[in-house]
């Protein structure tokens, strides 16, 4: 396999790609174990190598990368706990209390199953910062057999086959012990994903009255027309079982999309609006604060200051919206395709553990889902998508110029947000405002200019 030193394998969720290619192959998979081992002894001086925990979502890919990985921890001299197929924030919360150096999580999230990805938890519960991927980077491109353990270092593998039960009861810690979900049906859609057994479980542990679907992974089926990125199946169900909710999570359940008694869908902005005024009434909120990212909708940002809730907007991507809740002190945060972080319960998104806040609040309240969950009209927004084969048509002077002039058009009553993706080669166009034509017309002239740009390389 023929690296350069100056490839960047870490996008804004950990590693990802094709499964089987580069660089998801279970070469590099063996090497980011091996320089990930050697990043975290450096960070401790020298010191003994603990343990990795290693967990999975459900695609067919993770079989391969699960072990080539396990196999990189070892020859580096590391101990491996498998914990077999989690949700991403079960790993985040592992890694803290099994005292491991490092959480490895093996998804692609939402993508489809021939995708998969590597996600790395610190010891502390956080993704690692952008300085420790770097690092990690560099050493990949190396040659490591000069850093493999003596033989008598090598490390051990085991299983732990109680992780979900710890998962669960940590889950549970966020529902008042006085509290059940009795008297709500609620249809919970785990996109044949890493919650596939858990969701349903945790809900039955309270009471409610669980509709499983999108719960029989086969390790080809996870996200395919189910989840939080196809809620359709989850629109339809709820109707069909005249339930109070649905539930819908992604491939690692770290987001959440709720389906309200009426069929509609509730996205993460809707969601944090009821939380976030839920934890103020109640003094809980931290900094009457609260972080999402630059595609949270303006009706979300103009609810919040109406009730004197400030608005903090970070990048795109969890990680940075948990970086700046860690710096502001806040204690909700959030995206609007439902990554929903509550640091009083998890360090990183968890769409099981905002779904029991949800329906804490819907018992709490006594109203449908429809009340509790809608209480902003959202500005007409749109996005769409321009891909490109190569190049950086963001850094070319036209695109920049329509940038501009796309933001005057709106004159002041309303927004341009235009970004490369961080997982695929593509170019996100967003704008959004109180005129539907405008926002429309805007979006169309600015991928126009964006296609010719990317095309005439």
């Amino acid at each position: 396999m023929t690296m350069s030193k100056k490839t960047k394998y870490f996008g804004t969720d950990g590693i990802r790609g094709t499964a089987n290619q580069f660089p998801m192959t279970a070469d590099m998979a063996l090497k980011a174990a091996m320089a990930t081992a050697i990043v975290l002894r450096d960070a401790r001086n020298g010191g003994h190598m603990d343990r990795a925990v290693i967990g999975k979502d459900t695609r067919l890919s993770c079989y391969m990368l699960e072990q080539a990985m396990t196999a990189g921890f070892l020859a580096m001299g590391m101990d491996v706990i498998l914990v077999g197929p989690i949700p991403t924030p079960g790993i985040a919360g592992l890694a803290r209390s099994l005292r491991a150096d490092v959480g490895v999580m093996i998804s692609a999230s939402h993508n489809a199953y021939a995708d998969n990805g590597i996600k790395l938890f610190g010891a502390d519960g956080f993704k690692l910062d952008d300085a420790i991927e770097r690092r990690i980077e560099e050493l990949i491109a190396r040659d490591l057999s000069a850093d493999l353990a003596a033989p008598e270092n090598l490390g051990k593998a085991s299983r732990l086959d109680d992780a979900l039960g710890r998962y669960i009861e940590s889950l549970k810690r966020s529902v008042p012990r006085h509290s059940n979900f009795e008297g709500l049906k609620i249809v919970v859609d785990a996109a044949h994903g890493a919650a596939y057994k858990v969701a349903p479980q945790i809900l039955w542990e309270l009471e409610a009255d669980v509709v499983s679907i999108g719960c029989q992974p086969n390790g080809r089926n996870i996200n395919a027309g189910f989840g939080a990125t196809s809620p359709q199946a989850l629109q339809k169900a709820v109707i069909e079982h005249q339930a109070h909710v649905g539930i819908a999570l992604d491939g690692d359940a770290d987001r959440l999309i709720i389906v309200d008694e009426r069929g509609q869908v509730v996205d993460g902005d809707q969601i944090m609006a009821a939380l976030a005024l839920s934890l103020q009434a109640k003094g809980q909120l931290s900094g009457n604060t609260v972080v999402a990212t630059v595609m949270s909708n303006l009706g979300f940002e103009r609810k919040l200051e109406e009730n004197g809730i400030r608005l903090i907007r970070a990048p795109v991507g969890d990680r940075y919206v948990v970086e700046k809740m860690r710096e502001e002190g806040v204690n909700l945060g959030g995206e609007q395709s439902g990554h929903i972080v509550l640091s009083d319960y998890a360090t990183t998104g968890d769409g099981i553990l905002a779904a029991l806040q949800v329906l804490s609040l819907l018992k709490e309240q006594g109203k449908p889902a429809s009340e509790v969950l809608k209480l902003f009209t959202p500005l007409p927004q749109i996005l769409k998508n321009v891909r490109f084969k190569s190049g950086k048509p963001m850094q070319d002077a036209s695109v920049q110029d329509a940038i501009a002039k796309a933001q005057n058009r709106f004159n002041g009553n309303g927004r341009v947000l235009v970004r490369e993706s961080g997982t695929e080669p593509l170019i996100r166009v967003m704008a959004e405002g109180d005129d539907p034509a405008l926002v429309e017309g805007v979006v169309n002239d600015l991928c126009e200019v964006i296609e010719k740009v990317a095309h005439s390389g």
